[in-house]
């Protein structure tokens, strides 16, 4: 079990509670859109093809060699096209600043995200580190080369 810290940005409504899985069986615990009191009782509508960055009113401390990634809701996603254009998004170990989801409307129809609304998951993943070299040559393999599609499988 990884521990993530959170502290709440000024403002944020903290009844809607910290990121919670929303099964057992869960790898990604949901996020909610968490509005300054001035558009709580609005919320913001996305029009076909825009995008808008979405305050979840938290701030979150990851532990070192881990990252935090962000990514669409599917039944968000399959029934109103609601999507993360950088999915998965990364927020890095060293990051404390508020917490937002870059969130776009991909569907044919606006969409309304109302204050409290599961907008995202978030999935914790540990993190490895390269180390990078510059050699005169690479190994051969069966593959070699081939770019897309070199696998001959569909």
């Amino acid at each position: 079990m990884v521990l993530i810290t959170f502290t709440w940005e000024e403002g944020a409504d903290r009844t809607l509670g910290l990121p919670a899985y929303a099964s057992d069986g869960a790898a990604g615990a949901d996020l909610r859109a968490n509005f300054p009191a001035m558009q709580r009782d609005t919320g913001i509508t996305l029009q076909p093809g825009a995008r808008s960055l979405v305050p979840t009113g938290l701030r979150l401390a990851i532990p070192e060699w881990y990252e935090v990634q962000l990514r669409p809701r599917s039944g968000l996603a399959l029934k109103h096209g609601l999507t993360l254009p950088n999915s998965p998004g990364t927020i890095d170990s060293d990051y404390r600043g508020p917490l937002g989801v870059i969130v776009m409307n991909a569907g044919d129809q606006p969409f309304h995200i109302d204050h409290g609304m599961r907008i995202a998951q978030m999935i914790v993943a540990p993190v490895i580190r390269a180390t990078f070299d510059l050699v005169e040559g690479l190994d051969e393999t069966a593959r070699g080369g081939g770019g897309f599609g070199s696998t001959g499988h569909g």
